[in-house]
């Protein structure tokens, strides 16, 4: 049983969007997501946002040059996904090139040392004797750990875009555009764009001082790192501002064409995805998981040093390790995902389902629960938090929360904590996605809580599961060449959606393919074309019989099968 979905067409009237002939679908497309003239979607690297206004950035690219000069011992503390692990593979890189010669990094163990600068990671620092700590896509929240890394002697600069708390640490400086007083226009940036562009400051610094004509070092040119950036900005599904389009985009334009960083071909290889046509959809679904996989399971290090090797045979071995420790996730949600769909269904025997859901089960695996209520989710429209034992002995579980539009989790959490204080340990995150840490024992009166503070912040109608579509498109349109305008269009992604259609068509024939998904040939209704299509985790069961007339909301993609392209309609849902 799913939940009643509800099409809403976006589609713009007599509307025409200036600079530029483009395809009419394509100006439909762009006009529904605001886009007013063609500037907007001038991609070029000039039109990237300067630094201008972005606070603290100068005082840390300066704190940074003089670690440089004076060869001191700098530590990148990253953080266990794939935005953290881009960030610091990326500063890492940027740094040796302009000198520095003393420079590694740590990620902590999410299941040993928790979330960001914390006072036990500072440990282990202070035993590599670093000088300057930097923190890539973390430390906005670690107030002791950077009180007790300053304790003891070291200099610390905070790169992050996470919301910050009220009581910021005492870093030396802190890098992050959503922090209070900070000018820069572009509050979207992922972890490892603010560190492109704190990397692009250190660069000006260096060079104001002739630092590479001094040492006869070639100043290094930052465009290279850009398949880094549109890596972990797709992973970690900030919204693709202008901004972050321009660097999604031209990051891309290097990995099409294979100049990139050995590890994100070897990824791709293992993944069995053409390189040359990868969009933001490769990246989010094919690349993006078999490097986070090492951060949920194992140790991100992994997916590290494959991003910093330059040695082809090394990026080929890792990149096999982590395709083994994504197979090994992949079977671990399998069976979480079993549970839970489970409670789910006894939910849906009720009248109703309730405004929110919390899962909780002793046995499951806490680097597993954020995607395993990213399923549920996507299944119940309602907000989800997944719960998972901190270790097998602990009194703690560490939940993963997703939202639904119109309910900003991060807010919910805060008015729980403020009403209710010492019930959750500690939180953190954004509008659509968060953490927490409470004990066992508060379980059911979280959920209690929780439930009732979503009821105070949902309308009903934020309950009702809407799709908004383009519209439907004309019989002429559906061909290869307007999917292939629609892809190079993008990049799609957060809140610049992927152009979803629906229309009604005719069910010629359905099979299934691989595991749990139905292949389908459908025909238009007026009969002139029969067209390819895909719907993954759908069952043929879940489609009328053949010869009858379904709706549904779909996407134009291209098909790349043994060197072969066509169109190809992927069928997001099903509506009647």
């Amino acid at each position: 049983m799913t939940q009643a979905k509800v099409v809403r067409r976006t589609v713009p009237q007599n509307k025409l969007l200036g600079g530029e002939h483009l395809h009419h679908l394509i100006q439909r497309i762009y006009l529904a997501r605001g886009i007013v003239d063609f500037s907007e979607v001038d991609y070029r690297l000039k039109n990237l946002q300067a630094p201008h206004g972005f606070k603290g950035i100068d005082a840390a690219a300066e704190l940074i040059y003089s670690a440089i000069k004076q060869q001191q011992r700098i530590v990148i503390v990253g953080d266990f996904d794939a935005d953290g692990a881009t960030s610091t593979a990326l500063v890492m890189r940027a740094l040796r090139l302009m000198g520095a010669q003393y420079v590694d990094f740590v990620v902590p163990n999410r299941f040993e040392f928790g979330y960001g600068l914390t006072v036990e990671l500072v440990e282990v620092l202070a035993q590599q004797q670093a000088e300057l700590v930097i923190t890539v896509d973390n430390g906005i929240s670690s107030f002791y750990g950077v009180s007790q890394a300053k304790s003891l002697g070291m200099n610390v600069i905070i790169t992050d875009h996470h919301l910050p708390p009220e009581q910021l640490p005492p870093a030396d400086a802190i890098v992050n555009p959503n922090c209070a007083g900070d000018e820069f226009p572009s509050k979207s940036l992922a972890g490892v764009g603010v560190a492109f562009y704190l990397m692009t400051a250190v660069k000006a610094t260096l060079l104001a001082d002739n630092w590479f004509e001094q040492r006869q070092l070639k100043p290094p040119n930052l465009v290279q790192f850009l398949d880094l950036v549109a890596l972990g900005t797709v992973a970690d599904l900030v919204p693709l501002d202008k901004n972050n389009r321009i660097l999604v985009d031209a990051g891309l334009q290097r990995i099409k064409q294979q100049r990139c960083c050995l590890g994100i071909n070897a990824l791709f290889a293992v993944a069995g995805v053409q390189q040359p046509s990868a969009d933001a959809d490769a990246l989010a679904f094919y690349v993006a998981p078999r490097l986070n996989a090492a951060g949920r399971l194992e140790d991100m290090s992994i997916g590290i040093n494959l991003l910093l090797t330059d040695d082809a045979k090394e990026a080929k071995g890792l990149a096999h390790e982590l395709q083994a420790i994504n197979q090994q996730r992949k079977t671990i949600q399998a069976d979480m995902q079993r549970f839970a769909d489970s409670v789910v269904d006894e939910l849906k025997q009720q009248d109703e389902l309730p405004e929110a859901i919390c899962l909780y089960h002793e046995n499951w695996h806490q680097g597993v629960v954020g995607l395993l209520a990213s399923k549920v989710k996507e299944y119940t429209h309602r907000p989800v938090i997944a719960f998972a034992k901190e270790s097998a002995t602990s009194k703690w579980v560490k939940g993963s929360a997703r939202s639904i539009k119109g309910l900003h989790i991060r807010d919910v959490l805060v008015d729980i904590d403020a009403n209710h204080p010492g019930l959750i340990k500690k939180f953190g995150g954004h509008a659509m996605a968060a953490g927490l840490t409470l004990a066992c024992e508060n379980l059911n009166t979280f959920k209690n809580l929780f439930t009732a503070m979503v009821n105070q912040h949902l309308d009903e109608s934020s309950l009702e599961q809407t799709i908004y579509s383009d519209g439907a498109v004309d019989v002429d349109d559906l061909r290869l060449r307007t999917a292939e305008l629609i892809q190079a269009a993008g990049p799609w992604g957060q809140r610049f959606d992927q152009p979803v259609f629906d229309d009604w068509f005719i069910i010629k024939k359905k099979q299934l393919v691989g595991d749990n998904h139905t292949k389908l040939t459908l025909q238009t209704t007026n009969l002139e074309k029969q067209i390819a299509a895909i719907a993954f985790n759908k069952h043929p069961n879940d489609f009328s019989q053949e010869g009858k007339n379904i709706h549904v909301c779909y996407q134009m993609m291209v098909n790349e099968f043994r060197n072969r392209r066509s169109l190809q309609l992927k069928i997001d849902h099903v509506i009647q």
